[in-house]
């Protein structure tokens, strides 16, 4: 066991229960303060997971490697949270304002407080839009499916909108001050690629 981790309670024959760290860029669901990966010599292949309170349980083989496990928890949990965002879409608009106020405060200071930050379902081709003359931001609702720091990445790409119009270099010395802004734009082209692919049939 690394630093990263602890023992998550009393184990019993065949089992063990792990708290692990989470993967860069992965945020836990709302009320979830924990991931416990449980090992098992009983399972042989599947994967499952669950929420139990406060903590969300992974369970694997005794015998998957550790980069196996990384992978399976961001997957998962990753599922889970995305499940979560979209449960609680009656209060996604007012969730969302305030996610970007925040991001504002941390990243993009200079810019104006936004009028409105909401969830639209007429943006296909693009991921957000920005209409800085009245301080306003819509994102796509593709983007609910997403990890919290690629929606992130995006409420931080229109919020310097507020501040610059174009893409120019200064607009991207502020894009690039979240930190994942780049793996972000990569997952999202990823994805576009993949959605592409499927579509024509591949």
């Amino acid at each position: 066991m690394n630093g990263s981790e602890r023992a998550a309670g009393a184990t019993r024959a065949g089992v063990t229960e792990t708290v692990v760290r989470l993967p860069h860029g992965l945020v836990l669901p709302a009320g979830v303060e924990e991931v416990v990966v449980r090992r098992s010599t009983r399972r042989r292949r599947s994967v499952a997971a669950r929420r139990d309170g406060r903590r969300i349980i992974v369970m694997v083989p005794a015998r998957m490697s550790r980069a196996e496990e990384t992978r399976w928890v961001r997957d998962v949990v990753g599922r889970i949270a995305g499940a979560a965002r979209r449960g609680a879409s009656a209060a996604g608009d007012e969730e969302l304002m305030a996610r970007a106020a925040g991001l504002r405060r941390t990243y993009v200071p200079e810019a104006p407080e936004p009028a409105s930050v909401r969830w639209v379902s007429n943006q296909r081709s693009r991921w957000g839009s920005c209409t800085s003359a009245e301080r306003t931001i819509r994102l796509s609702d593709r983007l609910r499916a997403m990890p919290d720091w690629v929606i992130d990445a995006v409420l931080v790409h229109e919020l310097a909108h507020l501040v610059h119009c174009d893409h120019g270099p200064a607009f991207r010395r502020i894009e690039r001050r979240y930190e994942l802004a780049e793996k972000a734009s990569g997952f999202l082209e990823g994805w576009e690629a993949g959605a592409a692919f499927v579509g024509q049939g591949g």
